[in-house]
């Protein structure tokens, strides 16, 4: 895939993709001139959309696309081969010695990695295995007292109204209450904090690619049955320099687990992780966003500090939503008008942001290295695009247990944890403002918490549909 953007013409997307064509450019860097606008439709039939569903098309514009681009009209629900799935670049055999890390032990040796040893994937995993019960002892003895919260109901906010209304609770989900320890945003005005959940995955090497070739670097946000299922691609991020961080084993809406159960999909994430690495992630993501003071005092206890994504208001945040289009409820226009205006909003905040997208599926990598990434590295003003623990100002040292400085980083301990309210809360990060040029009345399109509990269902819809491409 070579890496090029239109840098002198003025077409719409669908178009733009139709011819796409011309030479690589031999930097990443456009001049910014360019716009590529359009209302192009994501449609088709699926296993995981009827023929008969009808998807918004909408108007958006971006700064450049890339001319090899997969069309927008290819980027259908259900299961893609728009273009082929490279494999891994480089192997690493165990005992090498990561040089970009600081006292990083070798790699663990991996040709003996078994499943048998591990939970089923994709659901979650038994409480009473020996290592579930001495991380529930571990969490006990950690001095973190964790909060007497009974766990959420399925279903959302409208299945839990009483709940949802609790700010004691702070939960996010419902109004986007956030604590000061929560990582909702980089600091510095203009820079993108760029993350990527829920794999690695069959595509994920075709991101990788394009990152090289851009010479970005990215948070992973990596599902624990998904490192099992794909150890050398996981690899191959940490070995690239991509900060690795924890997503659960089997993505379950947090707040809804018991308390050992909440253990248990932490643990195991850390555990496969460190298996395939030789390092722990300090860092990790709640599925959908869903956390509240329970699951932020029994991640605190485990060592793990939360990431989540800028929210500027109790219903918009800046989620592109790229993640339903495979499941056939949102079309690609809509994605690119959430990029649109969550970029138009950036603009005018003080601070930097922190945006969501997924490596999971063909459609979500294709938007990312055809249309988001290239707009994003043409944006004027520019934006300084980095993962989240150089977002933060601090080395990737800082992102892993065995090579963190516990003087200048420390971990959570009872004594350093706030029970404060975040400045801004509901909404960590605040801003206002539409995308320039953009005709949108709504500020930052992402995905949206409603009564219908729509975040809880969409994300359980996609897993169904992921473990059906096996």
């Amino acid at each position: 895939m070579k890496l090029a953007v239109l840098t002198t013409v003025a077409v719409s997307a669908a178009a733009a993709n139709a011819q796409s064509s011309g030479a690589a450019a031999s930097s990443p860097a456009v001049s910014g001139s360019a716009a590529v606008s359009g209302s192009a439709v994501a449609s088709g039939a699926s296993s995981a959309a009827p023929a008969s569903v009808s998807l918004p098309s909408v108007s958006f514009s971006l700064a450049s696309v890339n001319p090899t681009a997969v069309a927008l009209t290819d980027l259908v629900p259900g299961t893609l081969t728009t273009q082929a799935t490279l494999l891994p670049t480089a192997t690493f055999a165990g005992g090498t010695v990561p040089t970009f890390l600081s006292n990083a032990p070798p790699l663990p040796d991996i040709s003996t990695l078994s499943p048998a040893n591990y939970p089923p994937l994709d659901k979650p995993p038994p409480t009473d295995s020996p290592e579930v019960q001495q991380w529930i002892k571990e969490v006990q003895s950690s001095g973190i007292t964790i909060p007497n919260l009974a766990p959420t109901q399925p279903g959302g906010c409208g299945a839990n109204p009483t709940f949802a209304t609790d700010q004691s609770r702070c939960w996010w989900t419902c109004g986007g209450c956030t604590r000061d320890g929560d990582i909702t945003a980089c600091p510095d005005k203009l820079t993108w904090g760029l993350t990527y959940d829920d794999g690695p995955a069959p595509y994920t090497p075709n991101l990788l690619q394009y990152l090289d070739q851009a010479n970005l670097k990215t948070t992973f946000f990596a599902v624990g049955s998904r490192c099992i299922s794909y150890p050398a691609i996981l690899r191959e991020e940490y070995m690239a320099q991509h900060q690795i961080a924890v997503h659960t084993w089997s993505h379950p809406a947090m707040t809804t687990v018991s308390t050992e159960g909440i253990i248990a999909e932490l643990g195991w994430s850390k555990k496969i992780i460190k298996d395939i690495l030789g390092v722990t992630p300090i860092y990790w993501r709640p599925p959908y966003g869903d956390i509240d003071d329970r699951v932020r005092a029994i991640a605190k206890a485990m060592g793990l500090e939360a990431v989540m994504w800028t929210r500027i208001s109790p219903t918009a945040t800046f989620d592109t939503n790229d993640y339903n289009i495979a499941g056939g409820t949102v079309s690609v226009s809509q994605v690119l008008q959430n990029w649109e205006h969550i970029v138009g909003n950036a603009s005018q905040m003080d601070t930097g942001f922190i945006v969501l997208e997924h490596d999971l599926f063909a459609q979500t990598v294709d938007l990312a290295t055809g249309y988001i990434l290239p707009a994003g590295l043409a944006n004027d003003p520019k934006l300084n695009i980095k993962p989240v623990i150089s977002c933060l100002n601090k080395p990737l040292s800082d992102a892993y247990l065995e090579t963190n400085d516990n003087a200048t980083n420390p971990l959570p301990t009872a004594s350093n944890i706030s029970p404060t309210l975040s400045s801004g809360s509901p909404g960590a990060a605040q801003a206002t403002g539409n995308t320039s040029g953009g005709s949108s009345q709504n500020s930052a399109m992402g995905v949206r918490f409603d009564a219908s509990g729509a975040v809880v269902m969409f994300g359980t819809a996609v897993l169904a549909f992921f473990a059906s491409m096996f």
